[in-house]
């Protein structure tokens, strides 16, 4: 039951002095409560705060007046953008953008109250990734990296990211220091302020729950624990973390038949992608200033991530590993679902990257063009179904440009805007800034 406004009370914006009608109760957490308002028509959400968070906090207001001047670094964060105040109350809130009700929380995957695809959730990381890049880029660190702070659409992956009046300069003291399970151990044992390095840990140990739907440092030690009091935490996360697949000490391995998530799920994605789970929890908690994993690592892995999967006839998504591939003499292993041996579909080769031609792939600016880095408004190409002929594949031109293609035979063709180019072995495909080759 929400106790700080009551419906149809009226706030006030401080800038501008614009009424904002409070309409219905959303939540409430640590800090305070949330409400659905309008104001001039607009449907926004109101957070306001609890007598006791505001006298704690004594930077909070200072806070939320710079997030307003400076503004979000993506459309992704829920940002603040009016303080408010009231004259029936002793505290003061913020309107910020209302999150959509096709946003799910991180908690709900984990409780399979949705199920997302491997894509959607390879989207997810990236736009996470990429929000932080951007928010540390403007000298700010997050501070509270965690479940209760991240929704995504898990239909597109889309994410947006709230709770930003913990948002503060890059090592600022004071404010909230982090979310139990989340902070670095270096934030755990009291030694720093939360930064931006202690928010690459946190990432990392969110990006783990999305994928391996397991905590990092949760095995064998944490099921000896009996009971999980204070001492216990600041040893499991704090004084003596030990990551579950640590390749030099295997003390803490997941348990069987209690912690199968984190077995069943190491096992389906590509080594690229656990050699950065690796990195992040063992170099990044043994040298926090060297051994972390950047954002901007993550953002490439979530792509190649995206661009690996492929479809077992059951309809599972399975990871192209190249490593994989090449120790099993070119077998492609069998599907992590139902265990029968994968058929590998063809794939496209463009500079560095490596795409799987399945039936809904699509290739963007990002994949042919070095200077439109993750640009994936528009899609350049698409792979698509011959209209007389359902057994053959091509790879259909949908941006502006000529491709300029040569088959195997060595026939030189031009393919405009709208058609399309067998997928053939050998094929290779100049996109204008890049050139691709179809392999199987």
């Amino acid at each position: 039951m929400h106790q700080l406004l009551h419906i149809g009370q009226i706030v006030q914006t401080i800038s501008s002095n614009h009424p904002c009608r409070i309409e219905k109760f959303l939540g409430g957490g640590g800090q305070g409560e949330v409400y659905r308002a309008t104001l001039d028509g607009q449907s926004l959400a109101v957070k306001w705060y609890f007598p006791q968070t505001v006298a704690n906090d004594p930077r909070l207001q200072q806070r939320i007046e710079n997030a307003v001047r400076s503004g979000p670094p993506t459309d992704r964060f829920l940002w603040p953008n009016e303080l408010l105040v009231s004259n029936e109350s002793s505290t003061f809130g913020y309107l910020m953008p209302l999150r959509e009700e096709r946003y799910k929380g991180i908690v709900d995957m984990m409780k399979r109250r949705i199920n997302p695809s491997f894509y959607a959730l390879a989207t997810t990381g990236f736009e996470l990734a990429n929000s932080y890049y951007q928010l540390h880029a403007k000298g700010l660190c997050y501070r509270d990296i965690s479940f209760g702070n991240v929704f995504f659409d898990p239909s597109t992956g889309e994410v947006r990211i709230c709770d930003n009046d913990n948002v503060d300069e890059n090592g600022a003291p004071g404010g909230i220091c982090g979310t139990p399970r989340f902070m670095a151990p270096e934030i755990v044992r009291g030694e720093e302020q939360p930064s931006t390095q202690s928010d690459l840990f946190s990432l990392a140990v969110l990006l783990f729950y999305i994928f391996i739907v397991h905590h990092p440092l949760e095995g064998k030690r944490e099921q000896a624990i009996h009971c999980m009091d204070l001492p216990a935490m600041l040893k499991l996360y704090g004084s003596n973390p030990l990551f579950i697949y640590d390749p030099l000490e295997d003390g803490n391995r997941p348990v069987p038949g209690v912690q199968d998530n984190a077995i069943t799920y190491w096992r389906i994605y590509p080594q690229f992608l656990r050699d950065l789970f690796t990195r992040s929890f063992t170099d990044g908690i043994r040298a926090p200033q060297h051994g972390r994993v950047r954002e901007s690592e993550w953002r490439q892995a979530m792509i190649r991530l995206r661009d690996s999967l492929m479809y077992c006839a059951c309809g599972a998504e399975n990871c192209y590993d190249a490593d994989a591939l090449k120790a099993s003499g070119g077998k492609p292993g069998t599907c992590w679902h139902c265990g029968k041996a994968l058929v590998l579909p063809p794939r496209i080769r463009i500079g560095k990257s490596i795409i799987m031609l399945n039936h809904d792939t699509r290739i963007f600016p990002h994949h042919v063009d070095d200077q439109r880095s993750y640009d994936f408004a528009q899609p350049v190409a698409e792979v698509t179904r011959h209209p007389q002929d359902p057994n053959v594949w091509g790879l259909k031109n949908l941006s502006t440009d000529r491709w300029v293609i040569g088959l195997p035979d060595g026939t030189v063709r031009d393919i405009e805007q709208g058609r399309s180019v067998t997928l053939a072995v050998g094929t290779k495909i100049n996109f204008g800034a890049a050139e691709g080759e179809i392999r199987i």
